[in-house]
């Protein structure tokens, strides 16, 4: 067995940042932005993407955990303006709102 899987992990945390959703409205108009629920490892879902782990995005998909950006996402994202972070896996966008933390007193 390699490391090649936290190799990779560890590559696409790297590669994971804030993003604004109007920097992401031209992969959305593409139809290469997918969202990822909050309640999933981002990381994860874009780990089994890039290794075309058919079972677990197929999984992903029919549970609702992950899907393409659609117009009503779009305009409700555009209306919030919420903290959203991305990973780019070709040909994809992988984006996911992140809830706000609240400030420990």
């Amino acid at each position: 067995m390699t490391d090649q899987p936290d190799t990779l992990y560890a590559k696409l945390l790297g590669e994971t940042a804030p993003i604004s959703w109007q920097e992401l409205q031209p992969f959305f108009a593409r139809g290469v932005l997918l969202q990822v629920d909050g309640a999933q490892d981002l990381i994860e879902v874009a780990q089994a993407v890039a290794e075309n782990n058919l079972a677990k995005v197929a999984e992903w998909l029919n549970g609702g955990q992950l899907r393409k950006v659609d117009v009503a996402q779009a305009e409700d994202l555009l209306e919030r303006d919420p903290q959203l972070w991305a990973v780019v896996v070709a040909p994809w966008v992988l984006v996911q709102e992140r809830a706000e933390c609240p400030t420990v007193h």
